[in-house]
């Protein structure tokens, strides 16, 4: 059993919705997104997606476009994420780390290296933005064979005969984009992502957590009455922007730069 997959069962098993930050790794510098990560973790957060920087962005809205191309004006490497990685499994074995990004890096780095390095390094779960599942069957076979889970995406417009597939090649969680659109834009239609997180319950067993414009208290809570967890991400990116290149690791800028997770661990322990 994956380490994402004993996260979620004891979740469930403890009725907790699983609370799950997303950060471009290496913004504004890795060693600041190294303290930020553990800082979650002591916040409530039970995974962390990690983003690969990557030059052309094209799923991302603005904040984090803008916060990967902090990353990589630090000339951020995936070789740099696996290693922080690394450095963070030094002190946390328990907290789900997974990768979020685009193919073309793991393909610049081979995919069965990438997927050795991936495991060595302690990641549960990669999220290939930009690779259909239909052709995935190369990467996901790598990944499988070193227990690392392989998620995907399923979208508003996603065509039925799709998300067969997505699901079919699905593991660790599936991850409902919960508008059309980028990163960051507005959450309104709250009524049609009731309606189509209720068909992928028919047609899967895994946790479904859902991302895309969950900005705060409010909207985790209005999300997570609906799925399994919640994602958040442009929100935490846009208060990591506030951050000095160089801060004080424990400093109480640190702490308010996550406190939209903590208040979103506290909204979702209410709904138990």
């Amino acid at each position: 059993m994956s380490r994402i997959n004993k996260i979620a069962e004891k979740a469930a098993l403890a009725n907790r919705k699983l609370l799950i930050p997303y950060l471009v790794a290496g913004d504004p510098n890795l060693e600041t997104t190294s303290a930020i990560m553990h800082k979650l973790v002591g916040q409530g957060a039970d995974i962390i997606e990690l983003g690969i920087p990557f030059s052309d962005p094209s799923s991302d809205g603005p904040i984090i476009q803008r916060g990967v191309e902090r990353a990589l004006a630090k000339g951020t490497t995936l070789k740099q994420v696996l290693g922080l990685v690394a450095e963070f499994r030094k002190t946390d074995t328990n907290t789900g780390i997974v990768l979020m990004g685009y193919l073309n890096p793991i393909e610049t780095m081979g995919y069965k290296a990438f997927a050795e390095a991936a495991s060595s390094a302690g990641v549960d779960g990669v999220l290939t933005v930009d690779l259909p599942p239909m052709e995935a069957d190369e990467l996901n076979a790598m990944m499988r064979a070193v227990e690392v889970d392989t998620i995907f995406l399923v979208a508003p417009t996603t065509r039925e005969e799709r998300v067969a597939s997505i699901t079919e090649h699905c593991s660790g969680y599936l991850y409902y984009v919960s508008l059309k659109g980028v990163t960051g834009a507005a959450l309104t239609d709250f009524g049609s992502v009731t309606t189509n997180i209720n068909k992928l319950r028919e047609r899967t067993q895994l946790p479904i957590v859902i991302g895309f414009g969950i900005k705060d208290a409010e909207s985790a809570a209005a999300m997570g009455r609906l799925a399994d967890g919640v994602i958040i991400g442009s929100a935490l990116v846009e208060k990591i922007a506030l951050l000095a290149d160089q801060v004080e690791h424990e400093s109480e800028l640190l702490t308010d730069t996550i406190r939209v997770i903590s208040e979103a661990r506290e909204a979702l322990d209410k709904l138990v």
